[in-house]
């Protein structure tokens, strides 16, 4: 898949990280970063992560100029202002794809200016950690999650191809193609939203003990509330009416219960859960099914 390629990672934190490990396993001709941390690149470079580090801007130009797929792993702000600064330095005919949470931004301030002869295919895999940076790393975050390719009609079927076997060979099951906007809004429903509620339900409670009379299901609902900060918040604010959206359709939902529990409606909660359940579970064969397929069209 990569015998032979160059590839640049641009940001070596969690994800770049755990990218280039994954990488690393289809023998590229080499691995490079940029990152403005010198000390991760050196810890990188020394686990064999990296083959080559970089953390200036001439430093970025001439890696860029020898890399055959270049992957951001940028915030959607850094990202941007990367593309900007180094335009110029791509090599002719590069592929280039991205992690970044949120692609409207990309749409309005990356595409308009891009050069004819590279070509950029929006991406997004559905995985990650509550860690943050280089040291929480591992390839195996990826095996059996959903990859996103948000391909636009400049994008070359044949680079479009080729960069799905590479992302089935990092371990993703499930390769979804959708438009910037479909991006954007499903996103603010199964990501962001979800860490807004996290968030907000360790914000309503002061008690530091209050883990102590948990199960599990505290621990599941709240374990992204150990968020990277930055990130999410420029996330958030970036994608704004997507995330309002939902999060008025998820208010509606709880104001919807809470009145059955106000009026002590054990029907009508036990009608409400059973749909809720019922939807959930045909999400789960359905995320099952396609897990198996893909298992099976390795093995062929």
């Amino acid at each position: 898949m990569l015998e032979g390629k160059n590839i640049a990672i641009i940001g070596l934190g969690l994800m770049g990280g755990a990218l280039a490990m994954g990488l690393r396993r289809q023998e590229p001709a080499m691995i490079g970063a940029y990152d403005l941390d010198g000390e991760v690149l050196e810890r990188a470079l020394e686990a064999g992560v990296i083959d080559r580090g970089e953390n200036d801007p001439e430093g970025a130009a001439d890696l860029l100029g020898t890399a055959d797929l270049v992957v951001f792993c940028l915030y959607p702000r850094q990202t941007v202002a990367f593309f900007d600064e180094h335009m110029a330095n791509f090599k002719s005919g590069s592929v280039i794809t991205d992690i970044t949470g949120v692609k409207g931004v990309l749409v309005d301030r990356v595409l308009p200016n891009l050069r004819g002869d590279l070509d950029f295919i929006m991406g997004h895999p559905m995985a990650g950690s509550e860690k943050e940076g280089f040291g929480g790393a591992t390839a195996d975050i990826f095996v059996d999650h959903n990859y996103i390719l948000v391909p636009t009609p400049q994008n070359k079927p044949e680079n479009i191809a080729w960069l799905k076997t590479v992302i089935r060979g990092l371990g993703f099951n499930n390769i979804v193609e959708t438009s910037p906007e479909g991006h954007d809004s499903k996103i603010a429903f199964t990501s962001q939203l979800c860490h807004v509620i996290a968030c907000a339900l360790i914000d309503c409670k002061e008690d530091r003990h209050i883990s102590d009379f948990e199960g599990g299901s505290f621990c599941d609902l709240t374990r992204i509330a150990m968020i990277n900060a930055p990130m999410w918040s420029e996330l958030f604010v970036t994608n704004k009416a997507p995330l309002l959206e939902q999060i008025d359709s998820f208010e509606q939902s709880l104001k919807a219960m809470r009145q059955l529990i106000e009026a002590s409606d054990e029907a009508g909660l036990q009608t409400m859960m059973q749909s809720v359940r019922t939807k959930r579970v045909i999400m789960e064969v359905d995320r099952q099914n396609k897990t198996r397929q893909s298992r099976q069209a390795s093995k062929d």
